[in-house]
């Protein structure tokens, strides 16, 4: 053989090496938590029923470099600060990797837990966390991922696609007059003039994210920017019309599906659910259709190579909104249990010194799957998305919850309920914004 053949053909065996094969393992772990447990956070009636059991769905990756990366939705209302870094490093630890490479995110629907243990501490005197019931749901989930990593495939190919979402979403903060905000029209409206109003600033895209071997479908992932409730309040746990469409694909093709909230935090289904419990079943049909839809569009893309980022946020907190003026309202024996509640919510993010976590995975240079904290408004999705022009950017959010409401700068000036509740300054944005192209930069 010729000295450049053999040199040519001896670093095409080099990089065959560096390039290792895509691999997958999917768990699925139930979360449903007993009677009588607190939901929301004690913001709603303690649960009584169950229409739907609850779940922890994901995935393992490997790609033979270097440790593996988790992704994990559950169906829980809110994963929030301690917790949230406890519950990564537990999931971390089963799957045999760090906890900065374990995305954790909340599919918020309402009657399911909310999970902050230094909230219960603040108010012992009320329900607002089951902690010993969340531990067994922990230790069930790292029991599910422990169980599946003896189950991994190879991943031959990807198959990506996506399709608008008929008649669910409209963004919340359509009522304005003067540039202010005035009623919300929320994830359930019976006002018939806030139903009429126009659907506003939305995504409507669904994508999902299919892994295959050869013709076998491994799992799917879906991702929509919705707040995922149709009504709730009433004790009867639910994971709701988005848990109601997952499992239906699922159903169908047998193999495990997951969805993800995107950044829904000023986007409901208030424009076209009245709150009825006949309409739950409908949203999830078309819901269920766009999921269908997309499998049938997608399109192949290369399984890898696999290149994970993870990006530390720091957020100032809200000056109207100091400590000692939530300490006060916590204190206080003639407030309503749920100010007190909200107050301690917020205390907590004030208190915490711990940097946010932020991730995105990317698979190739076509797909990015990007990772976002809090209650995200869309106009943060829509942002990612025009980073990466030719690629595929899906978009999860509610990771850890402690943030509640991420809103942009000019919502603030809007006013409205979010702002209300949002815990870090008006120039939050900003740094966001900058997190999320750092993470979102092509690889080198």
């Amino acid at each position: 053989m010729k000295p450049i053949l053999r040199w040519t053909s001896l670093l095409c065996a080099l990089c065959l090496q560096s390039v290792q094969a895509l691999e997958i393992a999917s768990f699925r772990a139930e979360v449903t938590p007993r009677m009588g447990a607190a939901l929301c956070g004690g913001l709603v009636k303690p649960a009584e029923a169950v229409d739907q059991p609850l779940y922890a769905l994901g995935l393992v990756l490997w790609d033979g470099q270097r440790e593996p990366v988790v992704l994990c939705a559950v169906d829980y209302c809110e994963i929030r600060g301690e917790d949230h870094r406890r519950w990564r490093q537990a999931i971390g630890q089963a799957a045999g990797c760090d906890a900065q490479r374990v995305t954790l995110h909340s599919l918020h629907q309402h009657n399911a837990p909310l999970l902050d243990s230094a909230v219960q501490s603040l108010l012992p005197d009320l329900a607002v966390v089951d902690r010993s019931d969340c531990d067994a749901a922990l230790q069930r989930i790292t029991q599910a991922v422990s169980h599946s990593l003896s189950q991994r495939r190879q991943v031959s190919h990807l198959m990506v696609g996506e399709a608008a979402v008929q008649q669910v979403a409209g963004n919340r903060r359509v009522d304005l007059k003067d540039g202010k905000v005035g009623l919300m029209r929320g994830s359930a409206s019976k006002d018939a003039r806030l139903r009429a109003l126009p659907e506003g600033l939305i995504d409507p895209m669904l994508k999902s994210v299919a892994f295959f071997d050869g013709t076998q479908k491994l799992a799917t992932l879906h991702y929509y920017a919705t707040h995922p409730m149709s009504y709730y309040g009433d004790g009867r746990i639910s994971h709701d019309f988005v848990g109601m469409a997952r499992e239906q694909c699922s159903r169908e093709d047998q193999s495990l599906h997951i969805y993800f909230t995107g950044c829904g935090g000023n986007i409901g289904a208030g424009k076209y659910n009245d709150g009825n419990p006949q309409t739950r079943p409908l949203l999830a049909q078309r819901l269920h259709q766009a999921m269908r839809l997309a499998q049938q569009q997608a399109k192949r893309l290369p399984a890898g190579p696999m290149l994970w980022r993870h990006e530390p946020l720091s957020l100032d907190k809200h000056p109207d909104f100091p400590a000692a003026r939530m300490q006060a309202v916590l204190e206080n024996p003639k407030a309503a249990a749920s100010a007190r509640i909200v107050a301690a919510l917020r205390l907590v993010f004030v208190q915490s010194k711990a940097a946010l976590d932020l991730s995105a995975l990317h698979l190739g240079s076509g797909l990015c799957l990007l990772h976002l904290p809090g209650e995200s408004f869309v106009e943060y999705q829509l942002h990612a998305q025009s980073l990466r022009p030719g690629a595929v950017v899906a978009t999860a959010s509610y990771a850890d919850g402690i943030t509640g409401y991420i809103p942009t700068e000019a919502a603030f000036a809007q006013g409205g309920y979010e702002t209300t509740q949002a815990y870090a300054a008006p120039a939050s944005e900003g740094r966001l914004r900058a997190a999320i192209a750092r993470l979102l930069a092509p690889a080198p």
